[in-house]
């Protein structure tokens, strides 16, 4: 997939809806039942923008914007992963979203497979990539992110490197993309987290991964749903790419041999971010996937 077919544009109306005195953003695209597109760190619902495009003659495609983050308020809150999951949880029930299927990446992803595990009559599918499944150990991680992350977690020299030096956005994001990003999408990703303030969710994330039971409560949820997931009847779709970051090659067949009505596919190259390596490719999948459910 050449940049050349992926496009920097978001022809998408905005729209918001008020949810915990805060509004939410997202774009509601196409008509019938929903699909649900949840981003994670240090995205927006701009990542699903070559995406959608393949979904709307099939569906009601709706992407929000996590609280704090794209064009979603930006309220005074800690922004663990509790807050996240009472405001994505409001939007849905304020939606009044029904017989979901859900889209995920990243922390998108725990906070739909936390969802789909308390509420499985309501979700139709689950379509992952790059998703958090399980809680981590350091061991996991590359030599390189090992010390990264090491330091994102570390009070004071976290905070220098992701809300002062804005490396999440900087450094992070485009190195877990294979093709380089143009200056507009980097702009677009830019754009919310302008100042050291408004990069508090982005310095929180890093914080909230569950590596060797910490944090406690973010690993109870993670291991929870991990073990749901396993025997859950929902019919799964699960994108990967070459080398992969959080779900490599054996992590995709593990997952082919322990979780019930799953597809795996592989996208060819990608690392973290596998939209913006191979959007197409992913929703034409997913609209064939999504067809048949």
């Amino acid at each position: 997939m050449t940049s050349e077919n992926i496009s920097s544009e978001f022809p998408f109306k905005s729209n918001y809806i008020e949810v915990l005195g805060s509004k939410i953003h997202y774009i509601d695209e196409g008509q019938g039942n929903p699909i649900l597109f949840l981003h994670g760190n240090p995205t927006s619902s701009y990542l699903w923008r070559n995406i959608i495009p393949h979904l709307t003659p099939h569906a009601r495609c709706i992407a929000p914007d996590l609280i704090g983050m794209g064009k979603s308020d930006k309220p005074d809150i800690n922004y663990r992963f509790a807050d996240h999951v009472e405001y994505i949880e409001g939007f849905i029930e304020k939606m009044g979203l029904k017989n979901i299927t859900l889209v995920i990446h990243d922390w998108g992803s725990a906070l739909g497979f936390h969802y789909a595990m308390r509420n499985e009559d309501n979700i139709k599918g689950i379509a992952f990539m790059e998703a958090i499944l399980k809680p981590l150990k350091w061991s996991e991680f590359t030599k390189e992110f090992r010390i990264g992350f090491k330091l994102f977690r570390t009070p004071l020299i976290g905070w220098l490197i992701i809300s002062v030096m804005n490396v999440f956005v900087e450094k992070i994001l485009p190195q877990a993309i294979v093709r380089d990003l143009t200056g507009d999408e980097m702009n677009r990703y830019r754009e919310p987290f302008k100042t050291i303030k408004d990069r508090k969710p982005v310095l929180r994330w890093p914080n909230e991964i569950p590596i060797e039971g910490k944090p406690s409560d973010v690993t109870e949820i993670v291991q929870n749903y991990y073990q749901k997931l396993q025997v859950s009847d929902i019919p799964k779709l699960l994108f990967y790419g070459n080398p992969g970051g959080l779900i490599k090659k054996p992590m995709a067949e593990w997952c082919r041999e322990n979780l019930s009505y799953v597809k795996v596919i592989d996208i060819g190259d990608g690392i973290h971010y596998l939209q913006e390596d191979n959007p197409h490719l992913i929703g034409a999948e997913l609209a064939e996937w999504y067809k048949h459910l």
